[in-house]
């Protein structure tokens, strides 16, 4: 292959005049091709230099570099000016008005368990009691003792609590709400009516039944001539309440260290009669400890799952779809939904 100078300006001006025209990165990318690759024509020059004579060599060498430098730069030069403009054509394309309306942005709302555990608060406070809170960290005299659940209770092992290291601290993960009655009774003369929902903690393994950290409301009443009729006259209207106007309730003789007498509650509701929780008389070893006159005072407790409850109510079979977060399950209740 013969040189000629004249060749290499030509194709050095064909070069250059392509990237010029070239209008976007598309053609750009064509260009680059033909020119700027190893079967261009200033490639093709290069690799002739072997060919020629010595002499000659070495100004032909120069002619072609300055000519590949050229037409790299050019090529740089227009790349970046096409990048710009493309750019700037993807950010107007793509350009969101922020002023506009959102739309199609999924609505947040309260977990079922929280909207019931608010139903049942204001069925409550309707009745004039008042919703009492408390930590969730509680002391094991809170927890266990002061409720006459006594040093070598099964409940105490650590089979069925969570206890805080150290050992020594005396704390535990409250596996009940009963210290926030413990609590009230402590910090208020009687009459009492409270009601306490919350979160509380067994050592329990998750499953469609179980869940280590669950939600209970207890129901505490303090005041001169309360007996089992009255327990029973409220549990009547919670229940009718929650599951509706023909639910009946029934208790069975049960034992707790806390009440004495103590039941088990059961609801007839949809053709069968179903467990809801635990009831009784407070024991009047509980209103000692707390220094309420057990000659003039009496009380009732209750307590339930709120799981369960809702579970019950929806006919929710699996309770690992209460706990577990998926957006799926609250949109089942209308809640969340776009």
């Amino acid at each position: 292959m013969s040189l000629r100078v004249e060749e290499i300006a030509e194709d050095t001006k064909s070069a250059l005049t392509a990237i010029a025209q070239a209008k976007d990165l598309a053609q750009l990318k064509i260009v680059k091709a033909e020119h700027l690759s190893e079967k261009s024509p200033l490639a093709r020059a290069s690799q002739a230099l072997g060919k020629i004579a010595a002499e000659e060599r070495a100004e032909f060498g120069k002619v072609i570099g300055a000519s590949k430098s050229e037409v790299s730069s050019a090529f740089d030069a227009r790349y970046a000016i096409l990048e710009g403009e493309n750019d700037s054509i993807v950010l107007t394309q793509e350009r969101v008005d922020v002023t506009l309306r959102a739309t199609n942005i999924p609505r947040g709302g309260l977990h079922p368990l929280t909207i019931l555990t608010n139903e049942i608060s204001d069925l409550f406070l309707g009745l004039g009691y008042r919703v009492a809170e408390g930590p969730e960290l509680e002391s094991e005299w809170l927890n266990f003792d002061a409720l006459n659940i006594p040093a070598d209770h099964p409940a105490r092992t650590m089979q069925d609590t969570f206890f805080i290291e150290p050992l020594a601290s005396k704390l535990v993960l409250r596996t009940h709400t009963s210290p926030v009655q413990i609590r009230t009774m402590l910090e208020n003369e009687p009459p009492i009516y409270v009601i306490c929902p919350g979160r509380t903690y067994r050592a329990d393994e998750l499953d469609a039944t179980h869940t280590p950290v669950f939600s209970q409301v207890e129901g505490l009443v303090i005041d001169k001539g309360i007996t089992m009729a009255d327990l029973k006259g409220t549990l009547d209207y919670f229940a009718q309440s929650i599951f509706g106007p023909d639910v009946k309730t029934r208790l069975r003789p049960s034992f707790f260290p806390f009440t004495e007498p103590s039941a088990e509650v059961d609801f007839f509701f949809n053709g069968r009669w179903i467990e809801w929780g635990g009831c009784g008389m407070v024991n009047p070893k509980v209103l000692a400890v707390c220094g309420i006159d057990t000659t003039k005072y009496s009380g009732f407790a209750f307590g339930m799952g709120l799981e369960r409850t809702l579970m019950v109510r929806h006919g929710i079979t699996d309770m690992r779809d209460i706990v577990e977060g998926d957006i799926r399950f609250t949109r089942s209740f209308g809640i969340g939904a776009r």
